[in-house]
């Protein structure tokens, strides 16, 4: 992920309700994107990396967290439907969010120094 969108992520908090997933933006809770595609019913989020991968009442999706774009989709027909429980390595890892800090820290103080 480049290190622009990964400074965009860090900024951004994901809500998933009713089918409708929206970024706000940390800080200032300002929605700075928002998607209604999905299917209503109960959201489940995880951040993956550079996939926010959503389940919606038994549908899966992966969007894209900097714009909420549809990346694809799965409605793991035969799977039922309900609450959904989302793992990932790359979604539970501590690792990925101080690699992202240090990326940020790097691609911060090289910006300083050419200035």
């Amino acid at each position: 992920m480049p290190i622009d969108e990964v400074l965009l992520v860090n900024q951004l908090v994901f809500v998933g309700l009713n089918g409708y997933i929206a970024a706000l933006d940390r800080d200032t809770g300002k929605i700075v994107w928002s998607n209604n595609q999905l299917r209503a019913g109960s959201v489940t989020l995880m951040l993956d990396g550079d996939r926010l991968i959503v389940s919606s009442d038994g549908f899966m999706y992966c969007l894209d967290p900097c714009s909420g774009r549809i990346l694809w989709h799965n409605p793991m027909i035969g799977y039922g439907y309900g609450v959904t429980s989302l793992a990932s390595v790359r979604g539970q890892s501590p690792g990925l969010a101080q690699a992202a800090e240090q990326s940020a820290a790097a691609s911060t103080a090289a910006i300083a120094a050419s200035s």
